[in-house]
């Protein structure tokens, strides 16, 4: 269940049970323990779980009694609760169990490595398109490719990654090495037929010396034609996948075309071919924040949009465009200042132990959203540099960046 972070009105009469790892020191920091509060116990109880380093497995409410009422009738006089312990107390006092089980892969069928470079699997291109409105900065494509045919089948999740090696030598004369890209397609391709994989490219171009240098492999894959052949390893990655929950909050920060398993992501959730092929109804709250220089730049624009017409109370999509927008301040506007905007209510969510934060992009962007959740963290009497790691370690924080 979603534990929220508004305060519980005093006639609140739920008990829950909260199970804990990684608290306290020595023998008792490698058990399990449980505490049963009551309601207004329980936000408390878990900030103190949080600041002592602790892990929270599992959040749930307590069966009431069958002659036990939710609530007060009107005219009747509620039984005084018995007194409390405080959360530290608690936290301090909780007789330790069982050490804990490690907890079950919900990921255990996810193919890795299926194809390698010695031997990669040899796809079709069957479109390549860009991505970009006019007056955009760049060059960015979206290229699908027919994996038909494959012994094994390659076939992947939603957030992992494939290599593709170029065409060509490189100036020792040797058979270029291969570039990893995030999936953009889900599990059953564009089409839905299980058998494509879709990448979100945008070609590299930097200046060297006076020239402009343009990237290997991504001025290979946004030139090449359909009906031409490619060399494909992977898949590879269980870092981005997303939790099998239906309930889970899924917090996404995406700049360029780190928007790609973001898409896979949003497909899964709210297309509707997806929904009924997957048997997977998303019911959590999801919110993308996407950084772009312009709004020409903006992936998959129209159908995130769409999203959030068709799914407002699951779906939120919040724009940082750097050349157009400004921040607080009067300078440019980028992902890490829309996050400072919203802290509060990213933190509130990010309380909540079904919330996971996904981050893909250029490794720039780490330093400035670490900055802003630093900030908003101590905004709120805690410490991010302590949080990020307990977030990392329950597996509720994400990031692929290059």
């Amino acid at each position: 269940m979603r534990v929220t972070t508004a305060k519980a009105s005093g006639a609140d009469g739920r008990v829950f049970t909260v199970v804990v790892e990684s608290l306290g020191t020595g023998v008792q920091r490698r058990a399990e323990r449980r505490f049963t509060v009551p309601f207004s116990q329980l936000q408390p109880l878990m900030q103190t779980i949080a600041r002592s380093g602790g892990r929270i497995r599992v959040v749930s409410q307590e069966s009431l009694p069958a002659d036990a009422s939710a609530s007060s009738g009107v005219g009747e006089q509620a039984a005084a609760p018995a007194p409390t312990p405080s959360p530290e107390a608690a936290a301090v006092h909780a007789a330790p169990t069982q050490p804990a089980a490690k907890a079950p892969v919900s990921h255990a069928a996810v193919p890795v490595n299926l194809y390698k470079p010695k031997d990669p699997f040899i796809g079709t291109v069957v479109d390549n398109y860009s991505l970009l409105a006019d007056g955009a900065i760049g060059r960015v494509n979206h290229i699908t490719f027919d994996l038909a045919g494959g012994d094994p089948q390659l076939h992947y999740v939603e957030g992992q990654s494939i290599g593709i090696i170029p065409d060509g030598t490189d100036a020792a004369g040797k058979p270029h090495k291969l570039r990893l890209y995030s999936i953009a397609s889900t599990r059953h391709g564009d089409n839905m037929a299980d058998n494509t994989v879709s990448l979100c490219v945008r070609q590299l171009e930097y200046e060297k010396d006076g020239q402009t240098i343009y990237g290997v492999c991504s001025t290979f894959l946004c030139d090449i034609q359909p009906g031409a052949k490619v060399k494909i390893t992977g898949p590879v990655g269980k870092e981005m996948l997303l939790p099998e929950d239906e309930e889970a909050n899924i917090i996404m920060l995406a700049t360029g075309t780190g928007i790609a398993p973001m898409r896979t992501y949003l497909r899964r959730m709210f297309e509707p071919t997806e929904r009924e092929a997957n048997g997977w109804n998303f019911r959590g709250k999801a919110w993308l924040f996407m950084g772009a220089p312009k709004t020409a730049n903006l992936l998959y624009d129209d159908d995130f949009n769409r999203y959030q017409t068709e799914y407002p109370d699951n779906f939120r999509y919040t724009k940082a465009i750097s050349r157009e927008q400004q921040n607080s301040k009067g300078g440019r506007m980028y992902i890490q200042d829309r996050v400072l905007e919203h802290a509060d209510e990213i933190f509130a969510l990010i309380e909540d132990p079904r919330t996971h934060v996904y981050m893909c992009g250029l490794r720039g962007m780490e330093p400035g959203i670490d900055e802003a959740m630093t900030a908003a963290a101590a905004a709120k009497g805690l410490n991010w540099s302590e949080l990020r790691p307990q977030l990392k370690k329950a597996e509720r924080w994400h990031v692929e960046t290059y």
